[in-house]
């Protein structure tokens, strides 16, 4: 091995983190402080929260920023974040800037943990630069899975960040894909698993947000409530691992302790099994081929108890068949739908619309797309917004 080659097998991997101050950013922020030998993080992107971003990057001493909302470019933290980008460091705002800290020099891993559609076009250009991308963005693949994956065009450069994804992905190391005849997602059922439609008329946005056994953002919170997550999850393992949808199942495991599972033509099923903290898979993504120490205390088998299963009732929770249509469908449904259901979560977080009207704003809008197949960003950039425009006229 070469003294040069040598020395970058040493460094720490310098890595770009797009929506650090959400769930999975703050989390990945504190895989990097327990392996500062390991990890350097470089660029730090959000969306609103000035005051978050500048308190991590004075903590990690990062000095490249962007913050994509445009308004606050004039605000008093302006003036904060341009002192700690200083004269070396870059300073941006609006969605440009955040896509464009994917190609500054020497950046290893691009972590996109950006809620929704808007972190397409960083997943694109990270693979496009040759960057290894972290994926937390859902939307990335279920919107743009036809363009995104023929950039993947290596081993390792697109890891899942997923729970559900990392531990099929680890399943199959190894193995031969061609061997791999189904895929089990894992759901937990979220927080109104065995619920009637009747008993879901009054949800409220706090009742769904009270998910059982994960700590996640708003947004993926309602959609896990409504299985709209594991619909999503459906689309990606489609696109991840070349899987046919007749061979990708969901089953719900309401102890979240299997978070995946691959079954094999000879009849064995691996199962990945572990604490339920995103930082597992979050350190898996950025560890990649190699294993670091735990970030959590490892499961105790021994107080884990019983290991129970049973079918998603999709008749209730109607998002998750929806999202199984639109993938099958594909072109360009399933991003009317993922567009649509971003519209109608965010209006029943805001308290304009109710918690069954999800799904019928979500079959609303696909029942009124003419599908066309996937040719471009900004194809599919023009059909993210007619559909959240006719969203927004269906809400309910």
């Amino acid at each position: 091995m070469s003294k040069t080659s040598s020395d970058a097998a040493r460094r720490p991997r310098r890595i770009v983190v797009l929506g650090s101050t959400g769930s999975i950013g703050t989390q990945t922020l504190d895989v990097a402080r327990r392996h500062p030998d390991k990890i350097e993080v470089v660029a730090l992107a959000a969306g609103t929260r000035a005051s978050d971003l500048l308190e991590q990057a004075r903590d990690l001493g990062v000095h490249h920023m962007a913050l994509g909302d445009e308004s606050q470019a004039g605000g008093a933290i302006a003036a904060d974040l341009r002192d700690q980008a200083g004269k070396d460091g870059s300073l941006g705002f609006g969605s440009d800037a955040v896509a464009a800290l994917v190609d500054l020099d020497g950046v290893d891993v691009v972590v996109n943990a950006l809620v929704g559609a808007a972190g397409l076009r960083a997943s694109y250009d990270t693979l496009k630069a040759g960057r290894v991308l972290a994926l937390a963005n859902k939307e990335s693949l279920v919107v743009g899975g036809d363009i995104i994956m023929p950039l993947a065009n290596r081993p390792g450069l697109l890891m899942p960040i997923d729970s559900e994804h990392g531990a099929i992905y680890q399943c199959l190391v190894g193995e031969d894909p061609a061997e791999a005849v189904r895929l089990w997602v894992t759901a937990s059922g979220g927080p109104f698993l065995g619920r009637t439609h009747a008993e879901l008329t009054r949800v409220t946005p706090a009742e769904a947000l009270a998910h059982p056994n994960w700590n996640m953002g708003a947004k993926i919170s309602i959609d896990s409530s409504t299985l709209m997550n594991k619909g999503l999850e459906v689309i990606e393992a489609h696109h991840l691992f070349g899987c046919p949808y007749d061979g990708i199942s969901v089953v719900v495991q309401p102890q979240s302790a299997i978070h995946s599972m691959v079954e094999f033509s000879d009849g064995s099923v691996k199962a990945h099994l572990g604490t339920t903290d995103m930082r597992i898979p979050i350190q898996y993504a950025l560890s990649y081929p190699d294993r670091w120490d735990a970030p959590v205390e490892p499961l105790d088998f021994t107080k884990l108890g019983s290991l129970d299963f049973c079918a998603p009732d999709t008749d209730t929770f109607r998002c998750l068949a929806l999202a199984r249509a639109a993938g099958e469908r594909g072109g360009t449904l399933p991003c009317a739908m993922n567009a649509a259901n971003e519209v109608a979560v965010a209006a029943f977080l805001a308290g304009e619309g109710t918690y069954l009207g999800i799904a019928a704003c979500v079959e609303a809008v696909m029942e009124r797309h003419d599908v066309e197949e996937v040719e471009s960003i900004e194809q599919l950039e023009s059909v993210d917004a007619w559909a959240r425009r006719t969203a927004r006229a269906n809400v309910r």
